[in-house]
């Protein structure tokens, strides 16, 4: 997993490929990103509410993962790699569904938030990091979408 994430943030943002003779509107796949970011908030805040959990503990740590940016005062690449390893669906999603799974309310919450806080980010126009920097984004570069 690692591996997989460090090797996003090596790579610096290029033009969209062409593939044959039509090419997708790079403000229509971002807002396409951003729309699946929105839904993946609402699914995760949905459930969260569904199971009855603390919204407390939702407003304390909704914003936890964004600690994954300190990295980023060793340099660009390890920010890169810890920022884009917190803000996958790869590690909250077996998260969450192990809490409700095993009936552990804290770890399926946590999982949650962790979702909710992805999604968010991702419908705000933050995406995973590339290496040239942290405003690179594979959603386009922060300021400009």
């Amino acid at each position: 997993m690692t591996a997989i994430v460090t090797h996003f943030a090596d790579q610096t943002p290029s033009a969209p490929a062409m593939h044959g003779a039509t090419r997708s509107s790079p403000a229509r796949v971002r807002t396409i990103l951003r729309l699946e970011g929105a839904a993946a908030f609402a699914a995760a805040v949905a459930l969260y509410a569904h199971a009855g959990f603390s919204w407390p503990l939702f407003a304390l740590l909704i914003l936890a993962p964004d600690l994954a940016m300190l990295p980023y005062l060793i340099g660009p690449r390890a920010g890169a790699a810890a920022y884009n390893l917190a803000h996958t669906y790869a590690l909250p999603l077996p998260l969450a569904l192990a809490g409700f799974w095993f009936a552990s309310p804290i770890v399926a919450a946590l999982g949650l938030i962790w979702i909710a806080h992805i999604g968010m980010d991702r419908m705000l126009g933050y995406g995973l990091k590339y290496a040239s920097g942290f405003a690179d984004t594979h959603l386009g570069r922060i300021g400009r979408n």
